[in-house]
């Protein structure tokens, strides 16, 4: 696969999840640097979202429930480049029935090399980050070029 370089957005559009025994560490972070995400895209799988913009007043725009298939709509979102980063507090601790579905996610936010934190540790130091508000480049699969040559 090549690659090619992408300036992502000033403005992020950023995928926010949770498991279910992390939501309140997700909300308690998400309340911490409110005015820090307000400036930004939000998008949650779907309880996650309702808590979020319940709790914080956020504007979220919620997808369907992670174990319902939300975790892979934000997978697609991903793989369109509608989605510069993701904060995702999961719980190593217990089995999740859609497994499966996170390590897709996981992978695809590998794949298209965007920011991932999977807890409060790394989600404080991409959001303090000096280039959390602002444009920078980054390389992303050149898909276009693969599809050409396989023509």
């Amino acid at each position: 696969m090549q690659y090619k370089n992408i300036n992502s957005n000033k403005i992020k559009s950023i995928a926010l999840v949770a498991h279910d025994n992390m939501k309140a560490n997700l909300i308690d972070w998400c309340k911490k640097y409110q005015d820090k995400l307000n400036q930004h895209k939000l998008y949650a799988t779907g309880t996650t979202g309702a808590l979020i913009q319940q709790k914080t007043g956020l504007a979220i725009e919620a997808l369907i429930s992670g174990p319902l298939g939300g975790d892979q709509q934000i997978g697609a979102l991903i793989t369109e480049q509608s989605i510069d980063m993701l904060i995702f507090f999961w719980d190593p601790l217990e089995a999740q029935p859609h497994d499966p579905d996170v390590k897709a996610l996981l992978r695809l936010a590998a794949v298209w090399n965007i920011p991932v934190a999977c807890n409060q540790a790394s989600a404080d130091l991409l959001i303090n980050s000096s280039l959390f508000d602002q444009s920078y480049e980054r390389s992303i699969p050149d898909y276009d070029s693969y599809l050409a040559k396989r023509t």
